[in-house]
């Protein structure tokens, strides 16, 4: 529940302006301020999360530059403040300019009481959205595997199971969808264990020819082909004491299924043309995005090879099942290619979260990154939106703009319940709710309730 309304920063020199915009924004906690000195004293003092600022301030009624030095202080304090500015028509080139300095939006004055509702809803929303993005970035260190990026239960039951196989060698079989990140998983099984100093080794079977597959895998010793001018040591020796990932095990041919349930059985292998048996400790950890049991029925897998690699099951969930996680990872992925590709993107827009997470994602988190790395080259403004992203709006988009009144809703919804369960005792419903007296009345003025 919120206890407070949300704190909304106007600073203007004209004191009916602010008194209009006041009454305007009385669903806010307003604070008020008539030049850069009051305005910074508040927002240390009270860290308001968007602010509407007038450029021409005094000293310098007749210019910008009081506003700007404002802007910059304001956004010092708190990068995360969105600063809406508030300018004449015959300032716009100043108020782009500021835009350019960090501030979120700006409006013209007169104001246009509408759309400066919208863009301060609009402002309170991505503020929200970026904090609960950094809340969700923080949980994300907490998680134990490296390179997991999620905040989804499914996902975390996952990460508790992968803590508990990882101190065994035993075997373990990981299945999900192309581009959910098995090959991730697999690290993190190799980092949580004993071998972790050890190499992990990954090759993919559907990546090598079959007539190669076996030489990559074992090894092979001079002359054991046309073209072995030397001996070659394989992937399993190469893996010794460490971690062997066996991915697209689905595609391994028969003859070498063969071979490695042999390995298996007695933990030696021979190379391609040699003689000599060669003791390998290593974990074998395997993937696939086929249906195994399906391919054993049709013949094209072995099924005492499945149930040796298949000691321990895990398997990923796409995308699309995995509540909350595409608006998550895009903004990891922001984060990520605003280094590598020297942009300077903050977020995904309202709509753009919105569409994110409607999206069925076929080709998973794979396709995500693609897309929104393409988005970022492309996207000309701070804000990544659904035009930049090629995707269509959401229907539930207009619930994004709306989200304080949904907040509102639950709120009504609960302190009702509790005042008719104590029969409107506001004692016992404060109490229940975790407030103070005072706060509930307050809470109850501005949700239209009385007892």
């Amino acid at each position: 529940m919120t206890k407070n309304p949300p704190k909304l920063l106007i600073v203007d020199d004209d004191a009916g302006i602010r008194k209009q915009l006041k009454w305007t924004f009385d669903q806010f906690e307003t604070l008020l301020a008539s030049n850069r000195s009051e305005a910074l004293t508040l927002a240390r003092r009270e860290a308001p999360h968007v602010v509407l600022l007038d450029l021409a301030m005094p000293p310098d009624l007749e210019g910008p530059s009081e506003g700007f030095a404002a802007l910059d202080e304001l956004l010092a304090l708190d990068p995360t403040t969105k600063v809406i500015i508030a300018s004449g028509n015959d300032e716009r080139d100043n108020a782009l300019q500021a835009i350019q300095r960090g501030a979120y939006d700006f409006c013209a004055k007169p104001v246009d009481v509408t759309l400066l509702n919208m863009i301060v809803d609009r402002a309170f929303y991505l503020y929200d959205l970026e904090a609960e993005n950094q809340r969700l970035s923080a949980l994300n260190s907490h998680i134990p595997l490296e390179g997991l990026i999620t905040a989804c239960p499914k996902m975390l039951q996952l990460c508790k199971a992968v803590e508990q196989v990882a101190p065994s060698s035993i075997s373990v079989m990981i299945t999900g969808e192309s581009g959910t990140g098995k090959e991730v998983m697999a690290h993190g099984l190799h980092s949580l264990s004993p071998r972790v100093s050890e190499k992990f080794v990954a090759i993919n079977c559907a990546a090598i020819p079959e007539n190669l597959l076996e030489s990559e895998l074992f090894g092979h010793e001079k002359g054991a082909f046309t073209g072995a001018v030397s001996r070659s040591i394989g992937k399993f020796e190469t893996a010794h004491k460490g971690t062997l990932f066996l991915d697209e095990i689905a595609e391994m041919p028969p003859p070498l299924q063969a071979k490695l349930l042999r390995f298996l059985q007695d933990r030696t292998i021979e190379r391609v043309g040699g003689r000599e048996s060669i003791k390998i400790d290593v974990r074998i950890i395997s993937a696939t995005n086929k249906d195994l049991k399906e391919e054993m029925a049709a013949g094209n897998f072995r099924e005492d090879l499945y149930y040796r690699l298949n000691e321990v099951a895990l398997h990923l969930p796409p995308l699309r099942d995995r509540e909350g996680d595409a608006a998550l990872l895009s903004s990891y992925f922001i984060q990520l290619f605003n280094k590598s590709l020297n942009t300077h993107i903050k977020a995904l827009t309202a709509d753009a979260v919105a569409a994110v997470n409607a999206y069925s994602w076929p080709g998973n988190i794979r396709e995500l990154e693609n897309r929104i790395k393409r988005a970022m080259v492309l996207c000309q403004g701070k804000y990544l939106g659904t035009t930049d992203l090629n995707m269509e709006p959401s229907d539930k988009s207009t619930q994004a703009l709306t989200l304080r009144q949904v907040r509102e809703k639950a709120e009504k919804e609960i302190v009702t319940q509790v005042l008719a369960q104590t029969q409107d005792n506001i004692s016992k419903s404060a109490k229940i709710l975790g407030v103070s007296r005072p706060t509930l009345y307050e809470l109850m003025k501005n949700l239209g309730l009385k007892a």
